[in-house]
């Protein structure tokens, strides 16, 4: 085997274990995954379920399904593609921080059990997604895309960027696939190369496809700084927290320029 096919498979290996990581999508048995470098990746995951919902509200959209219940749809498999694995994050981290003892939010995030706080804020997210979508007209496939995308390159800079609160967990590794400013620029530059893909589509479109990477950028870095301002770092839960947050308020704020 040549290091150019070596290369590949090594790449096709982390791809794999990435989706197996962050998704439900069935693969067949694999030998050789490794999960200490998925993050690594995050952001082409994100367009990649963006992707598959966008060809799902294509699809109702071509039998004539309202936008309402479109969207719904669309934002009920997004939930489940992912396993809820980003909205159980942001559900233990609004948990923690209702607490107002800063010493015990740690612990509540830990605690499996939803309280009050995470509910309201998963039914929050839920509800401003579908509001978003049903106020979203055109280039919704390529939106779903850019919101995925975004949200996972905002967790990629929370990981390379703040601490990591826990000595142990599921995001601790995250650390070892993500050392430096430098591993963020393949996500940027596949989301700036989506963003351009609307323009190249759309001539008329170079206001919004700015605005998408304004937007985007903007909030995948405020929401991982405000969580690190309250928390004083990160953990898995608070990287979930970002997705997601970024993810709502990217649609939210993109309804202003449809």
């Amino acid at each position: 085997m040549t290091k150019q096919q070596q290369w590949w498979e090594k790449l096709l290996l982390k791809l794999a274990a990435s989706i197996i990581f962050y998704t439900i999508i069935p693969l067949p048995y694999l030998n050789g995954l490794d999960f200490r470098g998925v993050a690594s990746l995050a952001s082409l995951i994100g367009l990649i379920i963006g992707g598959i919902l966008g060809l799902v509200d294509t699809g109702m959209d071509y039998i004539g399904m309202p936008v309402l219940t479109r969207s719904v749809l669309v934002v009920s498999i997004w939930i489940a593609i992912t396993g809820g694995l980003h909205l159980d994050g942001a559900m233990d981290t609004a948990d923690g921080l209702a607490v107002g003892d800063p010493d015990r939010r740690l612990e509540v995030m830990a605690d499996s059990a939803t309280g009050a706080f995470g509910a309201m804020a998963a039914i929050a997210l839920v509800l401003l997604k579908i509001a978003a979508l049903t106020d979203i007209a055109e280039s919704r496939w390529l939106l779903l895309m850019a919101a995925c995308g975004w949200g996972r390159w905002g967790q990629q800079l929370a990981i390379a960027r703040y601490p990591y609160l826990k000595p142990t967990g599921k995001g601790a590794f995250h650390k070892q696939a993500i050392r430096s400013y430098k591993d963020l620029l393949p996500g940027l530059l596949l989301l700036f190369g989506l963003s351009g893909l609307l323009w190249l589509i759309d001539k008329q479109q170079l206001f919004l496809t700015l605005a998408m990477i304004v937007v985007g950028s903007a909030i995948a870095t405020l929401t991982g700084a405000w969580f690190n301002h309250k928390l004083g770092g990160h953990t898995g839960d608070t990287y979930g927290a970002v997705v997601e947050w970024t993810e709502a308020l990217f649609l939210c704020v993109l309804t202003t320029f449809q």
